[in-house]
């Protein structure tokens, strides 16, 4: 069994920081891409940022210049520090790896999400 595991939403005012964490766990041979996603209430879910096994980033115009994603192999962890907050980055976020396990060969994961609430 995969379980990805986040950590670390909550609210924050304008302007303010958040750091974002995620956990792979679980029979995991290899991993491939780790990104994060948003999705709002009636909405799609939206890429925020991915990163490849060797650590190039790729980010959504939204958040660049403001995100940095980052991952550790070693750890099999990903994590996004996430500055000068704005209102409209307030969503739920979710943790993204396309892994390969044993019982499901190379599939995508999912975590269970975190809010993120930005207000004054």
């Amino acid at each position: 069994q995969v379980h990805l595991e986040e950590s670390g939403g909550g609210l924050v005012q304008p302007g303010g920081s958040l750091r974002l964490s995620c956990v792979a766990s679980g029979t995991i041979f290899s991993i491939s891409t780790m990104g994060w996603y948003r999705q709002a209430p009636g909405k799609q879910r939206e890429l925020v940022a991915r990163i490849t096994s060797v650590g190039t980033p790729y980010y959504a115009d939204s958040v660049k210049d403001r995100f940095t994603i980052s991952r550790d192999n070693a750890r099999s962890t990903v994590s996004l520090q996430m500055n000068d907050l704005k209102p409209e980055d307030t969503d739920v976020y979710y943790c993204n790896s396309y892994l390969y396990s044993p019982t499901t060969g190379w599939s995508d994961f999912w975590g269970q999400g975190t809010q993120v609430t930005v207000a004054s």
